[in-house]
C-alpha cells in the first residue's frame, strides 16, 4: 500500500519528467525551424540567415536545461547519454563555424547539425517510450 508521501513523490517525478519531455520537444522543434532558416536563407532570402543565426542563439541554452533536468529525474543511461551530447554538439557547432583553420573544419557544420538534429530526435523518441511508459504503469497500481 503507498502513502500520501510516497503518491507526492511519483507525482512531482512525473511533473519533472513530463516538463523535460515537453522542453526536448521544444529544443527539437528549434532544430527543425533552424534547419528550414538555413533552408530558405540559402535558396531564396538571405534575410533568413540572422533568423537562422538569432535561433540558436535562443534555443541554445534548452541544452543546459535539459542536462540539468535529465540530473534531477531518474532518467535511464540513455536518456542522460543523449541528454549530455546536446550541449557538446552545439559547442562543437560554434566551434566549428567560428574557428577559422587551415584545416576548414567549417564544412563539418552542417554534418554536426544533422547529427544534432539526429541525437534530440532520439531523445524525444526514448523519452516519449520510458515516460508513458512509467506513467501508464502507475495508472494500473
Amino acid at each position: 500500500m503507498t502513502t500520501n508521501l510516497e503518491n507526492r513523490d511519483i507525482a512531482a517525478t512525473n511533473w519533472i519528467k513530463l516538463s523535460f519531455y515537453t522542453t526536448s520537444i521544444i529544443f527539437n522543434l528549434c532544430l527543425i525551424a533552424q534547419v528550414l532558416t538555413v533552408g530558405v536563407a540559402y535558396f531564396s532570402n538571405p534575410d533568413w540567415w540572422n533568423i537562422h543565426v538569432w535561433l540558436v542563439r535562443g534555443y541554445s541554452g534548452l541544452s543546459l536545461i535539459l542536462l540539468v533536468e535529465s540530473l534531477i529525474a531518474p532518467f535511464s543511461g540513455r536518456i542522460r547519454g543523449l541528454t549530455a551530447s546536446l550541449p557538446v554538439l552545439l559547442g562543437i557547432q560554434f566551434s566549428s563555424i567560428h574557428l577559422n583553420t587551415p584545416l576548414h573544419f567549417e564544412v563539418l557544420h552542417p554534418l554536426i547539425g544533422f547529427v544534432l538534429f539526429y541525437v534530440s530526435s532520439s531523445l524525444v523518441h526514448h523519452l516519449s517510450r520510458e515516460v508513458f511508459k512509467k506513467s501508464d504503469a502507475v495508472a494500473e497500481s
